[in-house]
């Protein structure tokens, strides 16, 4: 199924989009699990039960792959346990942040979204099209590039003007264009923290799907989201407030509790955007 149906058929279902990042921090693990498991067992069972306990308000997973890196050897068999788990409807983001160019870039596209069968991936822009063209070769696929992000340091290159037009506009438009060229399609990480950068890029990307993180911990507001960037696709990312709303025994639980807020709350903001 290609993305944008996956999408849909997900925002049907829940009545939100929501994605729950998959960042398992073994210095943040429960200590059940932690006593009783190797680090690589901790972090295939912690993410396994996330997944089981909230799949019922997911429209995505998004899987940072830099976890899963630090298990060392054992990192890609954890991967792909933990994508197996994934019910086939749900969209799946290998979120690797890839920002390389020529074979470097072919082959990390390959890799994770032939071979591993991810959805999407999140892509770096800053070395040119040449970086990103590559994961844009699978159809049904979508490679959302980083446009405005929410940590503080996007401040210092994204907001910098030529012709008085910020970088994060050109490199969302260049992007845009390149996935019209392109079998797959490409998608935009837009941060929820600038909330007037958010609303400039929906006017520039009326169709454009967003992946929105800084919903949260981060502070932003589902309504606020909603107001700036509502009238096209989206994905409203939530990691650390649903996967560690509890480091005790009932963490899945507590998980499924904060995702079924959240998604409530999504789908009371889309609504109030409908209406």
């Amino acid at each position: 199924m290609r993305f944008r149906d996956k999408l849909h058929s997900r925002q049907q279902f829940t009545g939100a989009s929501l994605c729950v990042g998959l960042d398992p921090d073994l210095g943040r693990l429960p200590a059940s699990l932690l006593e009783k498991m190797s680090p690589d067992e901790a972090v295939r069972q912690f993410c396994v039960s996330i997944i089981e306990s909230t799949a019922s308000f997911a429209s995505a997973y998004k899987l940072n792959l830099a976890f899963f890196e630090a298990l060392g050897r054992h990192g890609p068999a954890v991967l792909e346990d933990v994508l197996d788990v994934i019910p086939e409807e749900i969209i799946t983001i290998a979120d690797a942040k890839r920002g390389d160019i020529g074979n470097s870039a072919r082959f990390y596209a390959k890799a994770l979204l032939e071979d591993l069968n991810f959805d999407s991936i999140t892509v770096a822009p800053y070395m040119g099209s040449d970086s990103i063209r590559p994961f844009l070769m699978f159809s049904g696929k979508v490679a959302f590039v980083l446009a405005r992000t929410s940590n503080p340091g996007g401040n210092d290159y994204q907001l910098l003007e030529t012709d008085g037009v910020p970088l994060y506009h050109r490199v969302a438009a260049d992007c845009v264009r390149l996935g019209a060229e392109s079998p797959g399609a490409a998608g935009l990480v837009v941060g929820a923290t600038d909330l007037d950068s958010l609303a400039s890029l929906r006017i520039l990307c009326p169709e454009t799907p967003f992946l929105i993180p800084g919903v949260g911990v981060q502070g932003a507001s589902a309504s606020d989201v909603f107001a700036a960037a509502g009238s096209g696709p989206l994905l409203i990312n939530s990691s650390r407030k649903i996967i560690y709303a509890s480091t005790g025994p009932d963490f899945a639980d507590a998980a499924a509790t904060a995702a079924r807020s959240l998604c409530r709350e999504l789908t009371e903001a889309a609504g109030r955007i409908v209406s």
